[in-house]
This record gives structure tokens, C-alpha cells and sequence, in this order.
């Protein structure tokens, strides 16, 4: 009889850690299969409904067989599409040879690092940041370089200290404006200065068109030759269940994108990109009255948690979450974010997904009616100060 020795896991997994906010979201479900009451804060998944235009289009693409393999990159109506998209919101026009339509935005930053790192290679991120970039950056060999950014300053990106990061080793700069989880929009003289620094600049903008009061959100198109886009129909058209994104890179990483496209993904699906097309045709992007609504959910929200003592000194400018400091409870973000689901039936992130600087903080997402925000802030004001006098009597011994 032969010796069997269980087959292990490859070691570029080992460095991978979990998504903290999926775990919490899972348990929640769970709870809920149980019959329990659950609000949901804790993931970034918009109440509003799709445009009618682009479900309209799904529906056709399937009753008229539109459900084969496209062009690797997406569909040439797709791709410029998006590119007039950008001339209308951002007034450039990338050429549409330099788009390439991904399942997903997750798929598209899969296949940036993975065109961008070798082993060694450094990616600069602010701090916090999107919890799934460090597994991204260290699935392709690559090191996480934070730079922490702080909640007094509005979290707001230092060019300057960026700047003295860059080694050699240096292969990524990363940013997302409006930032999830922060909230925080980056200036245009911010994104100018980041890009010029040297090292490909890759900017998240999945949530641009959820930007409230007098900010803008700008893109990093057109900023130099070595910026990388990424974006999709998720946040904007409240589309997240279509998996539909997209990557704009420069001229010179297409070929070997689609490469890597062709084997790892073949193309988005069909009826997604229809869906996608007409959604960008529409017009109906996050309208005026939705970003209205948010922003109002935003300011009740930011109220309530002040009132019950979580630290926020400036409301977010953008995307739909709060990330609030929560060390008078406790600076264990996870054991919090699993107590307020157990005890109060309240969904929230723990603060340590988006990294070290924000244990002890949790992100609360308004992405939910107003009814929603004031039951869960209500469940919370009933076990909250028992945890205060708990966390106090701890502090003293």
C-alpha cells in the first residue's frame, strides 16, 4: 500500500488573510437563516435599483441567445461606450484599444498587479485601504508599502511622503478617490503630483459619481503614460451582482493583458456587457436626487454615532461609508464588529481589514435606507454604554 501525504497548498496562499468584511457578512446571513434580525452596515451593496435601460438589455440578451464569448477585451460597442463616457464626464476620451471589459473590477486589479509586480516588487498604498489590495498585491509576489494617512487630517493622501517610499524596488502606486473605506476624495493636485512621481499610478475609481456637497472626484486619466483605470457599473449604476468592470491602461501592457485575459477569464459575459452598454447609454448613473439621498443618509448616520460616542472628525466626502474610531468600546475591531452582530443584530467591518492604523475603528456603510441607519444605530445605543463601563474598568486594571 502506498504512503499518502495530503497534498498542500501552494505557498503564495500562506501570505492570504481572509475578508474580514465577507466573514461578517456570511454570519450575518447565517443568523438570519436562523430567523434572527439583522441590519446590514457592513457591506458596500447600494439599495437604489439598477437602471431600467440596462436590465431591459440583460433580459433581451438572453431571450435572443446573447450569451456567447465576446472579444477577449469586450464588446467594441462596450469599449467606446466607456471611452465616451469618460469624454463626457472627464473630458478625455481614451481610445477604446486601451480598454480592456473585465468581470468585475476585482479581475481588473488582479490583472494590473499581476502585470506590474515580480517577486520583490513594492506597491504604495495609503492607509487604510481597500482590504483586498494587500492579498492581491502579495498573491503576485508583490510587498505592501503603507503610507497611513489620519482621520483629523480627512485622510487626505501626502504626494511628499509618497514620494520618500519610492525605492527602486518600487513597481505601483496605489489610490482610490473616493476611498473606501475613508470616504476621503483626493485632490486633482494630489493625483497630479502621485502621478508624476514615477512608478505606474493605478487609481480605483468604482465609486466616482458618489461624491456629496462641493467636491469632485477627478480621474488619474491623461495624468502621464503610466496610469492604469480601473472602474465599473457596481457602485455608480448599482449594478454589483452584473460583474462588470474595466481597465484602462496605456498602450503598452495591452498586449499582455489580454494575454492574461484570454486564459485566465476568456471575457466578461455577454449579457452583463449588454446590460453594462445600455446602463453607460442611459445616462442614469447615480442621478442628482439618488446622491441627494446619500448624502442625507450620510449626515444621519455621522449624527448618530457621535451621539453615541464613536470619533469621527470630519464626514466622509465620498463613496457611501464612515469609518468612526471606536476605542472607547474596545480596540479590538473584529471582537467588536462580532459582538455588535451577535448583541445587537448590527452588521458593521471591523477597522483591522483596512489595515494596522485602523484596529479599534469600525466602517459603517450608509449604502441602506434612513429607516435601516436609525433601527441599527438604535440596537447599538442599547449595548453600548454596558461596553463603555466594561472597556473602562479594564483600561484601570
Amino acid at each position: 500500500m502506498t504512503d499518502f501525504t495530503p497534498t498542500r497548498t501552494a505557498s503564495r496562499l500562506a501570505g492570504l488573510t481572509p475578508f474580514l468584511v465577507m466573514e461578517i457578512m456570511e454570519r450575518a446571513l447565517d443568523l438570519e437563516a436562523r430567523g434572527r434580525s439583522v441590519v446590514h452596515l457592513e457591506i458596500g451593496e447600494p439599495d437604489a435599483s439598477p437602471p431600467r435601460a440596462g436590465l431591459d438589455a440583460a433580459a433581451e440578451a438572453l431571450q435572443l441567445g446573447q450569451t456567447r464569448y465576446t472579444d477577449s477585451c469586450g464588446l467594441l460597442e462596450l469599449r467606446q461606450a466607456i471611452a465616451d463616457d469618460y469624454q463626457a464626464r472627464c473630458g478625455l476620451r481614451p481610445d477604446p484599444a486601451t480598454i480592456l471589459v473585465t468581470p468585475g473590477t476585482s479581475p481588473a486589479m488582479l490583472l494590473a498587479f499581476s502585470l506590474l509586480l515580480d517577486s520583490g516588487g513594492e506597491v504604495i498604498m495609503p492607509e487604510p485601504y481597500y482590504a483586498c489590495y494587500p492579498n492581491f498585491v502579495r498573491y503576485c509576489g508583490g510587498t505592501v508599502v503603507p503610507c497611513v494617512t489620519r482621520a483629523d487630517e480627512s485622510f487626505a493622501v501626502d504626494p511628499e511622503r509618497i514620494r520618500k517610499l519610492v525605492t527602486p524596488q518600487t513597481r505601483a502606486i496605489v489610490l482610490a478617490s473616493p476611498s473606501n473605506p475613508t470616504g476621503a476624495v483626493q485632490s486633482l493636485e494630489v493625483m497630479r503630483a502621485l502621478a508624476e512621481l514615477g512608478p505606474p499610478l493605478v487609481s480605483d475609481e468604482i465609486y466616482h459619481g458618489l461624491v456629496y456637497g462641493e467636491g469632485e472626484a477627478h480621474s488619474a486619466l491623461g495624468l502621464s503614460d503610466e496610469v492604469f483605470v480601473l472602474d465599473g457599473i457596481s457602485k455608480r449604476y448599482s449594478m454589483t451582482g452584473f460583474r462588470l468592470g474595466w481597465l484602462v491602461a496605456p498602450p503598452w501592457a495591452m498586449p499582455s493583458l489580454r494575454i492574461m485575459q484570454q486564459n485566465f477569464f476568456i471575457s466578461a459575459a455577454e449579457p452583463s456587457q449588454r446590460a453594462g452598454l445600455a446602463a453607460l447609454r442611459s445616462g442614469e448613473g447615480t442621478p442628482s436626487a439618488m446622491r441627494r439621498e446619500y448624502s442625507a443618509r450620510r449626515d444621519q448616520l455621522v449624527e448618530g454615532l457621535r451621539e453615541l460616542g464613536f470619533g469621527i472628525p470630519h464626514s466622509p466626502q465620498g463613496s457611501f461609508y464612515v469609518l468612526a474610531d471606536a476605542q472607547r468600546y474596545g480596540r479590538d475591531s473584529l471582537a467588536l464588529a462580532y459582538g455588535l452582530l451577535e448583541e445587537a443584530g448590527v452588521a458593521v467591518a471591523p477597522g483591522i481589514d483596512f489595515g494596522p492604523s485602523s484596529e479599534g475603528m469600525l466602517r459603517f456603510s450608509y449604502a441602506v435606507s434612513e429607516a435601516s441607519i436609525r433601527e441599527a444605530l438604535k440596537r447599538m445605543g442599547r449595548v453600548l454604554p454596558e461596553w463603555e463601563k466594561k472597556n473602562e474598568k479594564e483600561a484601570q486594571r
